[in-house]
């Protein structure tokens, strides 16, 4: 490899809400979803040369920054873009939360697929709307859509929105054309919108395809939103940018006047050095190749380590992102308690499964995005932790 990415980079004392959420100096974090690795160096060379300049004015957003995103889907994932669909803001949560409330009113409700991202539960309350959960189906180790319950949940007429999570968070599920397909027809037939939050799409695993749900056809473009970003593909958080993809003028007009509504319009100078960067040099997508392998083989040593000490605990096939979910039911112990056990007896920190929805209960979800050293070093404190949680219930 050209990147080393079992390098260890002290992360503690940078303000890092991962690593410095905690007082105690000797937990290892492995929750939230950023990684503990150098971003690509062409990313650090663009954004060298930009604080170089010394003024960090207002920035408006160059025409390099639009072709640079249609190339990278069009590149990469075989989608079509075109500058005038795009809205660039902040993060691809406010990009959500915008669409919530352009394509809804108080009081209408908003279809999810526990268990869910977190904060599509924070987006939708803040724009007074309800969750309708439509479950995702947890059968033989792993989840699939319940298409008969989503069938009725998008025939309610206060449902006007579907958020899907697309690769899946937390469940791993890159979904296949025909899941794609399904989902699309039953919410055009009920006249359901679709916004695809497709923030983890370029971190799919051997074996699968990440598909854009907005690629699929005419009607599928027409009658859904996508967003987008660069953060989660290049640990690049902290810049805030994304971008939502619109086809239909209309739905584009009303979240560009949501966007403006919550005051989410303006980037940072870094946020556009930083994505043109990620999306257009040569030794930026060799690095996301290389990156993509490294999680992989980190995936194959969690399953190892499960399989020889806790054959007990289901790992969930990884098709995508760099988050694994761990069936813990068996220990029949409620999942916040037991995140709060796992730091109390191991310094290890996970999250509970109930952040993602009650459909979480007796799950956790383990970060794998780090230096395979430090990796080892969380599974052996897991271990040290469910050894003395065992021993202890007898």
């Amino acid at each position: 490899m050209q990147n080393n990415f079992d390098e260890k980079i002290v992360r503690r004392g940078t303000n890092s809400y991962k690593w410095d959420s905690k007082t105690n100096d000797d937990i290892i974090p492995l929750w939230v979803a950023d990684m503990d690795f150098k971003t690509a160096q062409p990313i650090i060379d663009a954004l060298t040369n930009r604080v170089q300049h010394g003024i960090f004015g207002y920035t408006k957003v160059p025409d390099a920054y639009y072709n640079a995103v249609v190339s990278w889907f069009g590149r990469r994932h075989n989608f079509t873009v075109e500058k005038e669909w795009m809205i660039y803001t902040i993060g691809v949560v406010p990009a959500i939360s915008a669409a919530i409330l352009a394509l809804t009113e108080p009081g209408d409700k908003v279809i999810v697929q526990e268990p869910v991202y977190n904060c599509f539960f924070s987006s939708i309350r803040n724009n007074q709307c309800e969750s309708f959960s439509n479950d995702l189906i947890y059968k033989d180790g792993k989840y699939t859509i319940d298409f008969e319950d989503l069938e009725k949940k998008t025939a309610d007429p206060k449902a006007k929105v579907m958020l899907l999570c697309n690769p899946h968070n937390p469940a791993g599920r890159v979904w296949t054309k025909e899941e794609l397909v399904k989902v699309g027809e039953i919410c055009f037939r009920n006249n359901v919108i679709v916004v695809s939050d497709e923030i983890h799409c370029d971190l799919v695993h051997p074996g699968h395809t990440h598909i854009p749900f907005a690629s699929l056809g005419q009607q599928f473009l027409e009658n859904s939103v996508t967003c987008v970003a660069p953060s989660k593909t290049f640990n690049l958080a902290g810049l805030q940018i994304a971008n939502i993809l619109t086809y239909d003028p209309e739905i584009r007009t009303k979240i560009d006047k949501a966007i403006n509504i919550n005051e989410v319009c303006d980037v940072s100078p870094f946020a556009v050095e930083g994505l043109i960067a990620a999306y257009t040099h040569e030794d930026s997508e060799k690095w996301l190749d290389e990156l993509r392998a490294y999680l992989w083989d980190n995936y194959l040593m969690v399953k190892d380590f499960f399989a020889e000490n806790f054959p007990q605990f289901p790992i969930l096939p990884l098709e995508a992102t760099y988050l694994v979910w761990i069936d813990t039911s068996v220990l029949n112990i409620k999942s916040e308690k037991l995140t709060e056990l796992m730091i109390e007896k191991g310094n290890v920190w996970l999250n509970e499964g109930t952040v993602y929805g009650e459909a979480g209960e007796g799950f956790m979800r383990l970060n794998i995005a780090c230096p395979r050293a430090t990796l080892q070093e969380g599974l052996n404190r897991m271990k040290k932790a469910i050894d003395l949680i065992t021993a202890q219930n007898g």
